[in-house]
């Protein structure tokens, strides 16, 4: 990174900061207090596993998180430092690391002052928000890459608020750090004509091993149960079963604690949203649930499909080294 554009993101950070404290300052009830900032060279702000791999996994949690009492002001941002709240962020951090690295991915996580689940009420509630949490995740990865990743290959990927974050990294990686993605998941979240105008190593996954691509994909029972925050004008979409981009259904395994279900999924090229027959709960998610969306279920899913793609295009980025 050039001292230029290190330079113009210190101006853009002190910014956001001026902005959101004159907004406290004023009481405004949109922004409210804000938790003490993540120190990133302090390791209680991360999960990592070294496992002195050759590749990394560099991965953004969804939201975890709801609004809390500070005295008597409500907080709309997770506290990195609260031990109740680290613990709802460490159970998807771990989750994650043992459904995808495969024991050998080397594996790194942030913790960050993500926006509440309640925030997500109203996309422009959301919105008003996430910059805070996404100066956040920004930090954590330049120091990622400052201290933790040695120049070694790596895969990118966030789930829901996670691939909003991974989404704005994505648009500010030079090129030189780009030439060593093996791939970006984005799990559960939308890429739009304006993020791909924003960035040009977006691109989108078109089979089972192609490197340098981002994956895309939304679940619902019926394209009526999609919800428009994570996938309106969402642009790329794959299979994650049998890695296709048409309609081709395929059968795949929900694996469970006390059993295993045979479900199908088909990718609908009009609406860009995976398909998934068979599945019976009929759980809907708290503020941006509906019937027959299954954003709550995408790592459960296709995590054995995922893992090992994710190996798949790890061998193949290697061959090409």
């Amino acid at each position: 990174m050039t001292n230029l554009s290190k330079a113009f993101r210190a101006v853009v950070a002190g910014c956001l900061v001026l902005f959101f404290c004159s907004w406290y300052g004023g009481k405004n009830e949109l922004i409210g207090p804000l938790p003490e900032r993540p120190d990133y060279s302090d390791s209680s702000q991360w999960y990592i596993r070294d496992r002195q791999g050759d590749v990394d996994l560099f991965y953004i949690i969804s939201t975890e998180t709801g609004d809390h009492l500070v005295g008597e002001d409500t907080c709309h941002f997770a506290d990195t430092q609260d031990d109740y709240q680290r613990d709802q962020m460490l159970k998807e951090m771990h989750a994650v690391d043992s459904f995808y690295s495969s024991g050998k991915l080397n594996y790194y996580s942030p913790y960050y002052r993500q926006v509440s689940m309640h925030s997500w009420a109203s996309e422009e509630m959301a919105m008003a928000r996430l910059p805070l949490a996404m100066a956040d995740v920004m930090r954590s990865w330049d120091y990622y890459l400052k201290y933790f990743n040695q120049g070694r290959p790596f895969v990118i990927a966030g789930f829901s608020q996670g691939a909003h974050a991974m989404l704005d990294i994505l648009k500010h990686m030079p090129d030189s750090v780009a030439r060593r993605m093996v791939a970006a998941y984005c799990i559960g979240y939308k890429i739009t004509q304006r993020d791909t105008m924003q960035c040009k190593i977006l691109r989108p996954a078109k089979g089972a091993d192609d490197t340098g691509v981002t994956i895309c994909f939304n679940s619902v029972k019926t394209p009526e149960g999609a919800v428009a925050v994570c996938s309106e004008g969402n642009l790329f979409a794959i299979n994650p079963v049998n890695w296709r981009t048409d309609s081709v259904s395929t059968p795949f395994v929900l694996y469970g604690r006390r059993k295993n279900d045979t479900l199908s999924v088909s990718l609908d090229p009009e609406s860009r949203l995976l398909l998934v027959k068979g599945y019976q709960q009929k759980y809907i998610m708290s503020v941006i649930g509906k019937p027959g969306n299954y954003h709550y279920m995408e790592l459960k899913f296709y995590w054995p499909y995922i893992r090992q793609n994710i190996a798949d295009r790890v061998e193949a980025f290697m061959r090409k080294e």
